[in-house]
C-alpha cells in the first residue's frame, strides 16, 4: 500500500505455503531443458548425453536445424573441422557415423544431412518438434520473490499450452527469428511494416528465383549476409543490383581478402569488390534509410543521413541484410544481468564488443562469463552474443561443454575453457580454389559461402552487421 501520494510504498510480498515448495531433491531429479535444436543446441545434447543427465531438447520448428535450412542453399565459410562439436563427433562415431571431410564447407543442407540430422536421431524421443517456448518463469514464483527460488523447477509454457519443468535451462534459440530492422538508427524506417521486404539470405538462384530475377533489386547491409546474396544476384542476367550501406566506404565488408585465415570468407569479399568496380552492382554509401513508400513506380527507399541529405532509390525488392537482435522476452519472468549495449551478459561483453574484436580473436569463456543471476539459466550459441557480430559455432560447441560440466558438478572441468579459432588476417590457403574445383564457386555462389554476417577487421562493426561469424 501507498503511506502517502508522494510518499514510498510498502510492497507487500505474498508468501507461499509449504506444500508449493518444491525440495532440491526433486528439482535435480527434473531434466535439463535445451531450447533450440539447431547446431548449439544439439551439442549440448551431446555433452549432456555424455555425463548421463537427463535432458529434453525442445525445438520450434517441424524439423531439427529448422532456421539453419531456411539457408540451406547458403555454404558456410568455415570447413567441417570446426563445425562438428567434439562429444558430438564421440557419440555418432560410436553408432558408425563417418566424418565429412574436415576441409569441406558444408551449405547449410550438407550440415543438417551429414551431422545435425544423424545426430538428434542418437537422442530419438528426448527431441520434442514443433514446441514453440513462449515464456520460462519459476513455479510459484514471479521475478519478484527471492525466498526459495533456487529450490523451485524452472516452469516453461508453450505455444500449444503445454507446461513442462526442468532443473536448468539451456537457451540454444538463437536470433535468426529476430532481424534487426531495416531503418537507421535502430527503429523501423517509416513505412517499413507496410511493404514485403525479404531478409537475409534469399535462394535467389533457386527456390525465389523468379521473385528477383530481371527485378530492380536493393540490398541493405554491410554484413556477409548481404555480401553473399548480392553475388548471388549478380548471377541473374537482367537484374539491376544496389548495394546500401551507411559507412563512408565497402572497406570493412570487402576485408582480409586474401589474408583472411578462412579462405572463403576473403574470397566473398575480393569477389565483391570486382562486381562494384565493374558496375555490375551499384554502391550506395551513407544510406540511413528513414522511409519506405510503395509508389506506382516500386517500393521507394529514402535515406537520411545524420546531417539531414536526403538520397532515395526506387527497386522492386528489398532485402534487409542489417543483422539480427536477440529476443529475450520468453525469460521475461527470469533475473537476467543484461549488458546494455550488446544484450549479452556484462561479464561476456568486454570479450566479444565488435568494436575490439573479429570472431577469430574472441577469449575462450564458458559458464562464469554465460551466468545469470537466475541460477541454473543459461543463453548459449549465437542469442548469448546480443548483438555482437562475432560469433562462430566453434565458440557455441566450448560454451555448452562448460554449462555442462558445470550442471554435472565438474567445475574443474567447466572452467577450462579453450578456443582454436581460425584469426582474420594471420594465414592463408588455398582452401577455396581447391573447392571450387570440386564444386565449382566461382563466384562465391553454387548456395553461396556464408551462413549470416561478420565482420572481417577488430573494429568499426556495427549493428548493420549483427548475425553470426559463421552460422
Amino acid at each position: 500500500m501507498s503511506d502517502s501520494c508522494c510518499g514510498t510504498v510498502a510492497v507487500e510480498i505474498e508468501q507461499f505455503a509449504t506444500p508449493q515448495r518444491a525440495t532440491s531433491g526433486q528439482t535435480s531429479n527434473l531434466p535439463v531443458v535445451v531450447i533450440g535444436g539447431g547446431p548449439v543446441g544439439l551439442a549440448a545434447a551431446a555433452h549432456l548425453a555424455e555425463r548421463g543427465i537427463d535432458f529434453t531438447l525442445l525445438e520450434a520448428g517441424d524439423r531439427v536445424a529448422a532456421s539453419v535450412a531456411r539457408w540451406g542453399h547458403v555454404r558456410v565459410f568455415s570447413p567441417y573441422r570446426y563445425n562438428i562439436d567434439a562429444a558430438a563427433r564421440r557419440l555418432l562415431e560410436a553408432d558408425g557415423w563417418t566424418a565429412p571431410d574436415s576441409d569441406w564447407l558444408p551449405t547449410g543442407t550438407e550440415l543438417i544431412d551429414d551431422y545435425l540430422a544423424p545426430l538428434a536421431k542418437l537422442f530419438s524421443d528426448k527431441v520434442r518438434l514443433g514446441a514453440k517456448v513462449t515464456a520460462i518463469s519459476r513455479l510459484g514464483y514471479d521475478r519478484v520473490r527471492t525466498t526459495g527460488r533456487e529450490q523451485v523447477p524452472f516452469l516453461i509454457r508453450l505455444a500449444d499450452g503445454t507446461e513442462l519443468q526442468a532443473r536448468a535451462i539451456i537457451d540454444a534459440s538463437g536470433t535468426y527469428t529476430s532481424p534487426n530492422v531495416l531503418g537507421a538508427s535502430g527503429l523501423p524506417a517509416h513505412g517499413e511494416n507496410e511493404v514485403f521486404i525479404d531478409h537475409a539470405l534469399p535462394d535467389v538462384l533457386g527456390t525465389d528465383r523468379d521473385r528477383y530475377e530481371g527485378k530492380r533489386v536493393l540490398v541493405v547491409g554491410a554484413g556477409h549476409s548481404a555480401a553473399t546474396t548480392l553475388l548471388a544476384l549478380a548471377e541473374l542476367p537482367d537484374t539491376p543490383i544496389t548495394w546500401a550501406i551507411r559507412a563512408g566506404d565497402a572497406t570493412r565488408t570487402y576485408g582480409g581478402g586474401d589474408a583472411d585465415a578462412l579462405p572463403a570468407r576473403g574470397a566473398l569479399g575480393t569477389r565483391l569488390r570486382v562486381h562494384v568496380e565493374s558496375g555490375r552492382i551499384t554502391l550506395l554509401t551513407g544510406f540511413f534509410t528513414h522511409r519506405v513508400n510503395a509508389t506506382d513506380q516500386g517500393i521507394q527507399v529514402i535515406s537520411r543521413d545524420p546531417a539531414g541529405h536526403e538520397q532515395s532509390v526506387t527497386v522492386d525488392q528489398v532485402v534487409s541484410a542489417t543483422g539480427y537482435r536477440p529476443d529475450h522476452s520468453i525469460a521475461s519472468e527470469l533475473r537476467l544481468d543484461l549488458d546494455p549495449v550488446l544484450g549479452s551478459t556484462r561479464a561476456l561483453a568486454p570479450l566479444i564488443d565488435p568494436n575490439q574484436h573479429s570472431c577469430g580473436t574472441v577469449p575462450a569463456h564458458g559458464v562464469d562469463e554465460l551466468a545469470h543471476p537466475e541460477p541454473g539459466y543459461y543463453a548459449v550459441g549465437v542469442k548469448s552474443y546480443g548483438r555482437a557480430p562475432t560469433f562462430l559455432m566453434a565458440t557455441g560447441y566450448e560454451q555448452v561443454r562448460s554449462v555442462v560440466a558445470a550442471l554435472a558438478g565438474d567445475w574443474e572441468a567447466a572452467r577450462d575453457v579453450q578456443l582454436d579459432l581460425p584469426e582474420t588476417g594471420v594465414c592463408s590457403s588455398n582452401l577455396v580454389e581447391a573447392q571450387e574445383q570440386r564444386v565449382g564457386l566461382a563466384t562465391g555462389i553454387s548456395g553461396g559461402l556464408l551462413a549470416a554476417p561478420l565482420p572481417l577487421t577488430t573494429v568499426g562493426a556495427s549493428a548493420e552487421s549483427g548475425g553470426s561469424c559463421c552460422g
